[in-house]
């Protein structure tokens, strides 16, 4: 069986064909543009390929609840060519094909649980910080969603106190994790991106006060049996010893975590995730 992938990102699309045991056979990444000159290349990539489904993991909002009237469209994203984008009637006109549409980190999850630090567990919430926030929880084995995908990102959290007069990045929300925390946070703090930045900033500490913070609501929300961290924010190593750290004392006993420090991890996949959490749910959906 061969899988179509396409990973949907508000920065660039990936679109590969995979076999089902992860194998990436073949693939192509291009800058994401507008939708119909970006889905050209996409449809130009697949046109000739022979699959056997197509599963695309794309930025959001998107409606995923494929009982809606409006499955498959984009909704109120700061990307304004592509809001109120139906992606996968567009793509269904040229490509001939079964589509399997869910979020970029719903996808990036499934590939951590099925290749990546998930493997073997049954529940785990997965979380990407970068440009943005988002969450995905698998939950034995399913991707977990309700009337919508999950908006992990914008939880609202308590302001420490030496950050009270920052407003955040988020449009929507004064005090929001993805506002608070987020790539675009530390530039707006300090003018800098977060690679420029020494990993003894005083930033780092206040970041990980958030990312427990958040990792205490995930904990007692959705009680997962781990919480892996992806995106170029989470790739900062130091920020882990904090995080648990700071996770153990917000926490304060209520719930007991056996080892923090195989509890609060980073991703293993790194930027193939959502690609092989691609190939992984095309296995099990097209077999059925």
């Amino acid at each position: 069986m061969m899988i179509g992938a396409i990973e949907a990102g508000g920065t660039k699309f990936v679109c590969a064909v995979g076999n089902t045991v992860g194998e990436i056979r073949e693939s192509v990444k291009f800058s994401t543009r507008g939708p119909q000159e970006t889905l050209n290349d996409v449809i130009d990539f697949f046109k000739n390929k022979e699959i056997d489904g197509l599963v695309i993991g794309s930025f959001g909002p998107v409606v995923i609840n494929k009982f809606k009237n409006d499955y498959g469209c984009i909704k109120d994203t700061p990307k304004l060519l592509w809001k109120n984008f139906n992606l996968v009637l567009y793509i269904k006109k040229y490509l001939k094909v079964e589509i399997i549409l869910t979020t970029d980190v719903n996808i990036a999850a499934y590939g951590e649980y099925v290749f990546g630090n998930g493997k073997g567990y049954k529940n785990i919430f997965y979380s990407t910080i970068g440009t943005g926030i988002g969450g995905g929880f698998i939950q034995n084995g399913n991707i977990f969603s309700g009337d919508s995908h999950l908006e992990s990102g914008h939880i609202l959290l308590p302001k420490e106190s030496e950050d009270l007069d920052f407003k955040g990045v988020c449009p929507y929300h004064d005090g929001c994790f993805e506002g608070l925390a987020s790539g675009p946070s530390i530039e707006a703090r300090l003018g800098k991106e977060g690679f420029e930045i020494k990993k003894d900033n005083p930033v780092w500490d206040l970041l990980a006060r958030y990312i427990a913070k958040a990792c205490v609501n995930y904990t007692l929300t959705l009680s997962p049996d781990i919480l892996i961290f992806g995106g170029s924010v989470s790739s900062q190593q130091q920020l882990y010893p904090k995080v648990r750290k700071y996770f153990l004392r917000d926490m304060n006993n209520y719930v007991d975590i056996i080892d923090v420090d195989k509890y609060i991890i980073p991703a293993k996949l790194g930027n193939d995730a959502g690609i092989k959490g691609c190939l992984a749910f095309g296995r099990t959906r097209f077999a059925r």
